[in-house]
């Protein structure tokens, strides 16, 4: 006897995601190296010399990493509360940071002494940074000051108290050792100049801000807060050109890529979403296993690296040419050619015994009611919720395995309203689907020839069968105008190209619009039974 054949479950082609230029650069990076720190990763900063190490600010330290490392080669312990915004100096030289403690201190790389502790705020900074000559501190405080400070002599220059809440978020000029930036939790914005003794613009973000860029031609402004990524234009006194709502939770850092044209924005959601510069739109998207606080890109866009509320620093480093090369071509491992002919020369000898072990055959459920002929059960296994939902293209299979073996009437009959009802609502799911149409118009139309006699007896099946009626009405409306749109480029095209008989779908089309029809002038035949 033969043994029973699975029913073949036809594979459908599925519509992948849009391969585009940056699809293929933003994923061309390794699995992601994470390292489990101290506490939330509020802050990232590379240095901008080579080798490009990065200061990472977690709980009451600052560790620095290597490009590559994954050990710190540098801790700054020395903090006594909370630490905040440990950042560079354009040299790489100097590192200043935050405390709760209020207390803003700077460090030499090199060394492990804080060299500079600078006292005036009250409460905590949040935002630590370093004009453009190199010889000043601005820095944001809980306290709703900003201050400017002078290195050389550890002094205070200057006090600007305009925000009315926290000041969580800042960035200074890198043309211009004047000017400075803040974004508080009061909603606003604010643009200073260290030679006068007030804020010269003002905007208004709408939400808390969390986090401030600033373009390198310094033109333009970004700020995040809420679900909300903003772009202003300085040079028109603060105008917003762009407002992002892409994010569905509050945004809590920005970084720009090494040629100036992809904004990237971390946020609660756990994405971080990669934006084109030219028309702001998403272009990619990264997903991490929890909240983001803080995410930096290396120069040149080596390394992202990105910091999370659970305490991990997760690292991806660009693939190398050969190790793309060999990603993008065939896989690694590929068995060798001695494994495919082993045993191809054997010959067996006259007293050889052949010892085969019998290969146990696992069946679906539903092949196992096919197997015993139980033709209703079938059909009941391949409607259960999770197949005919996630997998439809199963539940059509056996519905054309029964068609073939002549037994889908009898499966299709004998049900009660309910299992009626799921019948019909498969039907409106998929009945228009160009893959699914051609089986399921033969099982709609034999529904109709079993069940007419009971229409009208449940307010239930009445109603799926008029919405089936005005789904067919809807689709079969489509097929006609794409008919009438092919008869017109047909028109077009017939008198300036040669002619050339084309494989095209619409042929198919065709014919599940005839079928449509066919199963259209069934229903309408019983319109007057359902009204």
């Amino acid at each position: 006897m033969a043994s029973f054949k699975p029913t073949k479950i036809q594979v459908y082609p599925k519509l992948g995601e849009k391969v585009t230029q940056d699809t293929l650069y933003w994923k061309n990076y390794k699995a992601p190296v994470q390292i489990k720190e101290f506490g939330a990763v509020t802050n990232i900063d590379f240095s901008p010399v080579a080798p490009h190490n990065f200061a990472v600010t977690a709980f009451t330290r600052i560790h620095i990493y290597g490009p590559f490392s994954q050990e710190p080669v540098k801790s700054f312990t020395r903090f006594k509360d909370t630490a905040y915004c440990g950042r560079f100096r354009s040299d790489g030289q100097l590192l200043a940071a935050g405390c709760e403690d209020s207390v803003v201190r700077l460090f030499d790389v090199s060394g492990k002494v804080a060299l500079r502790m600078f006292k005036g705020h009250t409460k905590a900074v949040h935002v630590t940074d370093f004009t453009s000559d190199r010889y000043q501190i601005v820095t944001g405080s809980d306290d709703y000051t900003c201050r400017l400070w002078d290195i050389p002599n550890a002094t205070e220059l200057s006090t600007y108290q305009e925000h009315t809440d926290y000041i969580r978020c800042g960035v200074t000029s890198k043309l211009n050792r004047d000017l400075f930036i803040t974004g508080s939790y009061d909603h606003t914005l604010k643009v200073f100049d260290a030679r006068v003794d007030k804020s010269v613009m003002t905007m208004d973000h709408g939400q808390p801000v969390e986090s401030l860029l600033l373009y390198p031609s310094e033109g333009l402004l970004v700020s995040a807060g809420g679900r909300y990524v903003k772009v202003w234009d300085l040079l028109k006194g603060g105008q917003p050109l762009v407002s992002l709502k892409n994010h569905h939770k509050t945004v809590t850092c920005l970084s720009l890529s090494s040629n100036g044209q992809r904004l990237l924005s971390g946020s609660l959601d756990r994405h971080v979403k990669v934006y084109n510069t030219t028309n702001y739109k998403v272009v990619h998207n990264f997903d991490y296993a929890a909240s983001i606080l803080s995410l930096a890109l290396a120069p040149d866009d080596e390394s992202i690296v990105v910091g999370m509320t659970n305490g991990i620093l997760s690292m991806k480093h660009r693939k190398s040419p050969e190790e793309a090369k060999e990603t993008s071509g065939q896989p690694r491992r590929r068995p060798s050619y001695r494994v495919f002919v082993k045993g191809k020369n054997y010959v067996p000898k006259q007293d050889d015994y052949l010892v085969s072990k019998p290969v146990k055959q696992h069946l679906a459920k539903y092949d196992k009611q096919l197997k015993k002929f139980n033709v209703s059960k079938a059909l009941d296994t391949a409607l259960e919720s999770w197949t005919r939902l996630r997998k439809p293209e199963i539940t059509v299979a056996v519905v054309k395995e029964l068609d073939r073996r002549g037994t889908l009437k009898n499966a299709l009959a004998g049900r009660d309203e309910q299992g009626l009802s799921q019948l019909l609502n498969f039907l409106i799911g998929n009945l228009v689907d160009p893959r699914f149409a051609p089986v399921l118009v033969t099982a709609a139309e034999m529904i109709l020839d079993i069940y007419q006699t009971v229409i009208g007896q449940s307010p239930v099946v009445d109603r799926q069968l008029l919405r089936l009626q005005e789904l067919l009405e809807k689709e079969i409306d489509y097929q006609r105008d794409l008919l009438e749109v092919l008869g017109m480029l047909d028109t077009l095209f017939a008198s300036s190209l040669p002619k050339k008989e084309v494989p095209c779908s619409f042929k198919k089309c065709g014919k599940i619009g005839s079928s449509l029809l066919n199963f259209q002038t069934a229903l309408i035949f019983n319109r007057n039974t359902l009204l």
